[in-house]
Order: structure tokens, then sequence, then C-alpha cells
């Protein structure tokens, strides 16, 4: 059983799928580790480490030859795939719904695409979840790219000098990594808020300390939505959530959005007459810039100014704290696989009907399985 760890191609993406830490115990396993040379150097981890934890270097090529399992953290180009084994899982996040003609090509190239984004929220998927993983860490760095491009101080400040006034935050959207955005706010020292359609999340948001900021009187989600990703509400929420957001942003110094649709375009939450009422310095995070923004003109890969406030449109966010992005990432994927390994076998066996290997299977026999693609 040879798995192949691939250097990322994605401009900018400075992740590794695997590190010495999990390759070490994938050779604990019975596998035979290689590693394509320079595949974790943008991270942090030199090509000696992993030959120090049992892998072998090869070139491209060498690493896909014969490889049964191909580890990567974004989906790679098919093109860049030749002489892959029939048969043989490709396990990454492979942006199944931006890339679907990328899918149809895995299918073609007779390889088992395993999209790990689309792992179930279930109890017992919690440690392969990739999306959780990043996400925790895109939150915690985008109140360090806030407080970068904040030209004050996060704490309130008593000096003889006079007082300095805590940095309002207010982050819209709380999930994984609005969670960890209000904790990293809060333990800056902002004065910290925060909104969501899900009204479980009042309580969430109350045991870290911040303001819960809810539309009161129309109805929103009562649980988690679908898979613990909110969905699209009626236009009269939408109409009462603008009016408090509007009311609210004016106040704020810092405003960090991460709402997100699985599949779907992000939804508008800031727009440029709520911005215009911002004061100038201020400044917006917008985590969802690569699905089409939170926030009316976010731009992805850019820093942009509008009515005196900056917005902030970072691509891949958890890239950014590459070292630690890898590290859960890769121990992600081991989970996954070691979860699935048959001793006897000597490899990873997903079984017929499991509710995991159906989520994230997409390709196999040379045709796309997955039922979310195809419908």
């Amino acid at each position: 059983m040879k798995i192949a760890v691939l250097k990322e191609l994605a401009a900018g993406e400075r992740r590794v799928a695997a590190t010495p830490e999990t390759v070490k115990k994938f050779a604990a396993l019975g596998a035979e580790m290689t590693v394509e040379r320079g595949a974790g150097v943008a991270a942090s981890y030199a090509d000696a480490d992993y030959e120090a934890a049992g892998a072998t270097l090869a070139d491209r090529a060498g690493a896909i030859a014969g490889a049964d399992i191909l580890l990567g953290v974004q989906g790679p180009p098919p093109d860049s795939l030749s002489g892959v084994k029939q048969g043989a899982w490709l396990v990454a996040g492979l942006n199944p719904f931006g890339e679907r003609a990328r899918v149809d090509d895995y299918a073609k190239l007779g390889i088992e695409a395993l999209a790990m984004e689309f792992m179930p929220r279930i109890t017992r998927a919690q440690s392969m979840d990739i999306l959780s993983s990043q996400a925790n860490l895109a939150g915690y760095k985008a109140v360090l790219d806030a407080a970068a491009e904040y030209g004050r101080a996060f704490p309130m400040m008593m000096t003889a000098a006079g007082t300095i006034s805590a940095a309002k935050v207010f982050v819209m959207g709380v999930g994984v990594a609005g969670l960890q955005a209000i904790a990293t706010a809060r333990r800056l020292g902002a004065q910290v808020s925060a909104t969501d359609v899900r009204s479980a999340t009042r309580e969430q948001i109350q045991s870290l300390g911040a303001k819960p900021i809810f539309v009161e009187n129309v109805k929103g989600i009562e649980g988690e939505g679908s898979g613990g990703y909110a969905t699209e509400m009626s236009d009269e929420y939408k109409t009462a959530q603008a009016e408090l957001v509007s009311s609210h942003i004016a106040k704020q110094d810092i405003v960090i959005t991460t709402a997100l649709i699985p599949g779907r375009p992000a939804p508008r939450l800031i727009s440029d007459a709520q911005l215009a009422t911002m004061r100038p310095g201020s400044v917006i995070v917008d985590l969802a810039v690569e699905a089409g923004g939170n926030v009316e003109g976010a731009v992805a890969g850019e820093v942009v100014e509008k009515h005196g406030v900056k917005i902030v449109g970072h691509r891949n966010v958890p890239s950014r704290l590459a070292t630690d992005a890898s590290a859960l990432f890769a121990r992600n994927l081991h989970t996954f696989l070691s979860t699935f390994w048959d001793k006897e076998a000597g490899k990873p066996v997903l079984p017929e009907g499991d509710e995991i290997g159906d989520a994230i299977r997409l390709t196999r026999g040379g045709e796309v399985v997955s039922e979310r693609l195809r419908g």
C-alpha cells in the first residue's frame, strides 16, 4: 500500500497534506510513504524531516507511479496526474461545486476522488472534518488581520495621558470560524458582539463573553440548520436583519463576516450603503470573499478601501498559518484513513453504505457517483 503526498500546485497554497508526524503514523500501519520533494517546504516541513519519519522522496512522476492513495490539500489539476494508477484514491479538499468539470476529469482518469469537505457533520467524523479544523484557524487569523489593518489598539488602556477605549468588534456568522473570532477578539481585550440567523448560537455567544445581537419577533433557524450551516432566510427576516445590522455596525470599529452556504454564493450581509455609515478607519474582514463575499465591494486577494473603511479579502486564510493548518489538516486525513484501515487487507476499506464513504465519494469506476453532484 503506497501513499503519496503531493506538492500543492495552486497559486498561494502553502499547506501540505501530510506532516512528518502523520507520515510516521502511516508507516506504523504498514504503508509505504512517498513524499514529493519540496511538498512541505512552504509550511516549514523540510524534506529531511520526512525522510527521518520513514518516507521516500521522489519527483511528481515518481510519487504518483504505483500509488494507491494520493493525499493533497487542494485537488490537483487532472493533467498533473499522468500515470496515476486506475482505482487509486485521491483524498483532498476537492471543491466539488466550484471545480465541477475537474471532478468529471477525475472520473475519466479512473480514480476514486474523495472530497474531504463533504465529510458529514456527525459525531464520529468530527476529528476528520477539514472544514472545522481550517475554519478554526481562519477565525483566529481574521482577528489578527483586522488588528494589523486597524490603526488603533484593541484593549482599553488607562494611562497617565488619558484612557483609550476598547475596540468594538462585531462578528457576523457564529460557526466554527465565528466562535474562534469571538474568543480571539475577547482575548485581545475588545468589546465583542455577534449575530447569526441560528437562534441556538445565542448561548454560545454569551458563553464566550460576547453580546448577542439577534432579530426579535421574526423567526430565524431554531437549530443548527443543514449540516451545521445556515440556510437561506425569508425576505421578512432579511429585511429585519438588515435594519438591525445597519444600526449596529455604524457603532463598530471592526466587523468580521463568516457566513457561507455550501454550494451557493455567500449571502450578502453588508451593503455599500451600510459601509458608508461606518466610521473612517474601521475595518471589515470578509472570510467568505472567495465564495462571492458577504460584503459589497470586497475583492478576493486584496485589501480595498471604501468610504474610509478597509475591506480585507485575503484568499485562503488558513494557508496564512501554513504550519499549524497543515498539522491539523494532516491529522484529519490520517484519522479518516486509519479509522477505515483494514489490518488484514493492509489498506483502508470504505464499507458499502457507510455514511462517511457515501458522503465524500465523488467518483468511482469512471463515473461521478456523488448524489450531491448528480442531482
